[in-house]
């Protein structure tokens, strides 16, 4: 296999996502990518101030969609009045495990949905369709409290995109989603909608079953008549309290910021040299809300 670095420039940029929390969340998950946890202060929270001014920047870019993730966003005091905020500008979506939500912040956010033009998301992270499965991976009794988040979703009138990161075979999906509709059903979710993600092999998952092989890599062989839309990185940024960045998954690699503003990040070219590039090529759509492929390309490797 050819080790040849595969540039890729951004087309537009559709996508603009904040690192809101940093890497502050309330949970130590055993697979995160950038190994968020209580005391993991390495990136920090972002100003309401701060998202205003890049908010702005992004009307001339022509910006679609704005994603908010940490860390765990609702730790951040003014998450509710930055998603408000960011309902005048365009549609928002924001990642959250549902343990810390309160009645008040989501009463809030459904009276600032109905009176906007534009959609509100909340993507809820659970990994298991049961406390066994989940709890290992996420935390003692974390299953029971973000199902409690859910049904608060679902009572203010949210439909949650519930997202589980893959650690079972691929063969076993339709299983597992079979398994999660039936018991989100049972929940009180009664037409749930689940998007099942591959696992990145950085951070703490990389501690947990090992990083990427060398030859796990994106060539220029394999973007032949490939969709680069597929690939984050060609139509979203990311900003986070250090500057702009290329994606979400690679904020830590200190290659990925590509300027201080949106203009300048959006003119940068970025090299297609991480493994976690490999896994967005294999699987397309990761971040976004739309559904991810489940059966990855390039097998063999």
């Amino acid at each position: 296999m050819s080790k040849t670095d595969v540039n890729l420039a951004l087309s537009h940029l559709d996508e603009l996502w904040f690192q809101v929390a940093g890497t502050r969340c309330n949970l130590t998950c055993h697979h995160c990518f950038i190994s968020c946890s209580p005391h993991n202060n390495r990136f920090g929270f972002l100003s309401r101030e701060k998202i205003q001014t890049h908010l702005h920047e992004s009307i001339e870019l022509g910006v679609k969609g704005y994603y908010f993730t940490g860390g765990e966003p609702f730790l951040h005091p003014e998450m509710t009045d930055i998603l408000i905020d960011t309902l005048e500008f365009g549609p928002a979506t924001v990642l959250t495990n549902a343990t810390v939500f309160k009645d008040e912040w989501l009463t809030r956010l459904r009276q600032a949905q109905d009176q906007s033009r534009y959609s509100l998301e909340f993507r809820v992270s659970i990994d298991g369709f049961n406390s066994q499965t989940n709890d290992p991976i996420r935390g003692e009794g974390t299953f029971n409290r973000a199902m409690r988040g859910v049904a608060r979703l679902v009572s203010h009138d949210f439909l949650p995109i519930i997202t589980a990161t893959r650690t079972w075979p691929d063969n076993q999906d339709q299983t597992m989603l079979n398994t999660f509709s039936d018991v989100l059903k049972k929940h009180g979710y009664d037409n749930p909608r689940i998007k099942l993600l591959p696992t990145l092999k950085i951070g703490a998952e990389e501690n947990r079953t090992g990083g990427y092989s060398v030859h796990q890599r994106v060539t220029s062989e394999m973007l032949d008549d490939f969709d680069t839309s597929q690939l984050v990185c060609e139509h979203s940024r990311i900003v986070t309290d250090r500057g702009v960045h290329v994606c979400p998954i690679l904020i830590e690699s200190p290659d990925s910021i590509l300027g201080n503003n949106l203009k300048t990040a959006s003119n940068a070219v970025f090299s297609l040299s991480h493994g976690a590039c490999y896994t967005c090529y294999q699987y397309g759509s990761i971040c976004s809300n739309v559904s991810t492929s489940r059966t990855p390309k390039g097998s063999g490797i």
